[in-house]
């Protein structure tokens, strides 16, 4: 050690809380946060999920107060599922003028106007009654193509009750492409494209398809999936859905998918989300219901690591939670 220039010693920097939070590197903010909510017809309040504690399928009007509530908390965005009482074969409930979500997007424009971003799911595994993501051919495959028209009538009729961003989860190749020249046809060009670039076949997911009621009936969906096993295949798939128009791109799940977090951050020049998934949420809660985590601390660590790693928009369903914390 050099009397003359000591060697800095880096913990002088994280003796207190003042000067870690003055030193951080990543920060968290409201703003960051989408909340993704589900919305089901029919139900006179909402039904708790059991697998996803404090999560709910919400009537419209509690639907109201809770996404009133998020923006109040500084939320940037919220993003809408609906679960329709009535499903077949190829989701009609999905476009249908007064359908769940549509009519869901109604209020939350009426009541919020332009002080959050309204986000719509358009996939179609929430509305037919065999839970794939599209319109099955004659083998009980998913027919890509016509799934393809099924996709830009739902973007058009999201896109007519207010969604200002489109976000197709279904994994079809062309599916930005389709969605963004009908939504240009209709007279909606300002409508923004979140697209589900990469998006693998995850375990993860098993209590969204409780809340969303959109477990398979048979099969999965690792054919229109991506493969945990891959990487390089998320720029891939990440470069055709910008060259098809998306305006963001996203990562699902994030915590398990980090290194994909950053590789696509460092690729491209849109904002990138990620989705901190349902699966994700239950095992925290769980695990701190049990006494082995403690919530908070894991809650903040693990939404920082996404941060960390290259997410500019963070979905979790802790985003209210943690919006009032921050702010």
């Amino acid at each position: 050690m050099s009397a003359q220039f000591p060697v800095a010693r880096p913990r002088r920097l994280r003796r207190t809380p003042a000067l870690r939070r003055l030193t951080a590197e990543t920060r968290l903010a409201p703003a960051d946060m989408i909340l993704p909510m589900f919305v089901k017809e029919g139900i006179a309040e909402p039904q708790p999920i059991g697998s996803m504690p404090g999560v709910v399928q919400h009537t419209r009007e509690s639907l109201r107060k809770a996404a009133h509530e998020a923006v109040e908390a500084g939320v940037g965005g919220i993003i809408l599922f609906g679960v329709p009482i009535l499903k077949d074969a190829v989701g009609s409930g999905a476009d249908a003028s007064d359908g769940i979500v549509q009519s869901a997007v109604r209020d939350l424009v009426a009541d919020l106007g332009d002080s959050t971003v309204i986000m719509t799911d358009a996939c179609l595994d929430e509305f037919t009654d065999h839970g794939h993501c599209g319109v099955l051919t004659a083998s009980g495959e998913v027919d890509n193509d016509a799934t393809l028209e099924r996709y830009a009538s739902v973007a058009v009729s999201q896109a007519a009750a207010g969604s200002a961003v489109i976000a197709p989860s279904g994994m079809m190749d062309g599916q930005v492409e389709a969605i963004r020249s009908a939504l240009d046809a209709a007279g909606h060009e300002n409508v923004s494209i979140l697209g589900y670039s990469v998006k693998y076949a995850s375990a993860f997911y098993g209590p969204f398809r409780e809340a969303a009621e959109c477990a398979p009936q048979f099969g999965d969906r690792a054919s229109y999936q991506q493969d945990p096993a891959n990487a390089d295949e998320s720029l891939r798939e990440a470069f055709l859905d910008l060259d098809e128009g998306a305006d963001m791109v996203m990562v699902k799940p994030a915590g398990a998918y980090l290194d994909i977090v950053r590789r696509v951050r460092d690729a491209v020049d849109v904002p990138v989300a990620a989705y901190q998934v349902s699966g994700e949420y239950a095992m925290i809660e769980a695990a701190a219901a049990n006494g082995w985590l403690d919530r908070d601390r894991t809650i903040m660590e693990s939404l920082t690591a996404i941060r960390r790693a290259g997410a500019d928009m963070i979905l979790t369903y802790y985003a209210t939670e943690v919006a009032r914390k921050l702010g």
